[in-house]
């Protein structure tokens, strides 16, 4: 696609380091709007800001523009990751619409609540589409999340999106809409274009042995594997130390780069285990759900093995905009990668993002939890990039 078109539409990040919330949305807000007719504004704040006034702050930068956004775990953009800044995306321009909506009182009824946040659909004309989910990340059952989404619009729209995080404090996230701060809550914004619209998604991760299966699971945790206690399968199959079987902090410190592989119809999919260790039940789960008669496998991964992934992602999601010239990229990353990488690893994750990138903007931020679906029904995923590029 020419210079000419590529020039209607656009997308602008913004970051501000201000302490002052307020302000460093006001700044952050100014730095994003990189065009004229913004669309929809996409805040990442750090869980450390005060809430109101960082969306105090977005409505007197950009008053009456949609807005949407959520707390994180570090931020991603130009420059590399970050923690207690405010970072935000706009779109905008022509032959770009956007229709947003807010579900609350998810838990319990994720599906339903999947289901009802892609109402906003209906409300875009363009031919190129995708719905964007930001959720609260410490709802259970995430997937049932997706596949309500997916029930309501079929195969034909991809998934993107985010859980929103708190910084690995997990004890309250919040999501933003439109000048409110919600818990419990579902984000759909329906984004459609005149141009492309690309989603990929991976991870670094391999399997280890033989698969095993789901025998027992409920309320997204698996409870046996080969009718054992999945907790001691899982530990027996990696070798893990003595400690990782009795002793809490162990066992996140071993769970975190040996994530569960779940079998998807696009591939093994990463599942992070490493949250509510259940050393009595001996349950193992994370936030998303992994069905009985399932096959999974155990995985393991390193840092070379993330980075080559970042390549990967990239290189998969730009291929998808068919030739168009992107104007930019959401990048969502996972929490418990960034656990694993450590911060010279999400420094180094960082760069690869920026090499992909060249000169257009990107940003995003780290997850309890990534959202992406090209196929099938299930599209949330742990331990994974998610990115979404535009044209």
């Amino acid at each position: 696609m020419g210079e000419e078109v590529h020039n209607r539409r656009w997308l602008g990040v913004g970051r501000s380091t201000q302490a002052d919330s307020g302000a460093a949305a006001t700044e952050a807000v100014r730095e994003a709007r990189a065009g004229p007719d913004p669309k929809l504004l996409i805040v990442f704040a750090a869980i450390t800001h005060d809430t109101a006034a960082v969306l105090a702050g977005v409505a007197r930068a950009a008053p009456g523009v949609p807005v949407i956004g959520c707390t994180t775990h570090g931020e991603i953009g130009v420059g590399g990751p970050a923690d207690g800044t405010v970072t935000v995306a706009a779109i905008g321009g022509v032959g770009l619409e956007v229709a947003t909506c807010a579900v609350e009182h998810v838990s319990g009824r994720q599906a339903e609540a999947g289901y009802e946040a892609a109402s906003c659909m209906r409300d875009v004309s363009q031919p190129h589409r995708v719905l964007m989910l930001l959720t609260d990340g410490l709802v259970r059952d995430q997937e049932s999340i997706v596949r309500g989404s997916y029930r309501a619009l079929g195969a034909g729209t991809p998934l993107f999106g985010g859980a929103a995080a708190d910084g690995w404090r997990m004890n309250g996230v919040y999501l933003f809409k439109d000048g409110h701060v919600l818990t419990d809550a579902v984000i759909g914004a329906a984004i459609a274009s005149e141009a492309p619209l690309a989603v990929g998604v991976g991870h670094g991760y391999r399997t280890v042995g033989q698969p095993m299966i789901v025998t027992r699971a409920a309320d997204g945790r698996v409870l046996t594997l080969d009718d054992r206690p999945a907790l001691d399968v899982y530990l027996e199959r990696l070798d893990a130390p003595p400690e990782a079987y009795t002793d809490p902090s162990a066992f996140t410190d071993f769970a975190l780069p040996r994530p569960l592989g779940v079998q998807r119809r696009s591939g093994v999919e990463a599942r992070n285990l490493s949250t509510e260790v259940d050393l009595e039940g001996r349950s193992i789960g994370g936030g998303g759900a992994i069905d009985p008669g399932g096959l999974t496998w155990v995985m393991t991964g390193d840092e070379q093995s993330i980075l080559e992934s970042v390549d990967t992602v990239c290189r998969d999601t730009l291929d998808r905009l068919g030739g168009n010239d992107p104007i930019g990229m959401l990048t969502f990353s996972c929490a418990a990668s960034r656990a694993v990488l450590g911060d010279d690893g999400i420094r180094r994750e960082g760069e690869r993002l920026q090499r992909w990138a060249g000169t257009m903007p990107f940003a995003g931020f780290y997850t309890y939890g990534e959202i992406a679906r090209n196929h099938g029904i299930d599209g949330f995923h742990n331990q994974t990039l998610a990115v979404l590029a535009l044209s």
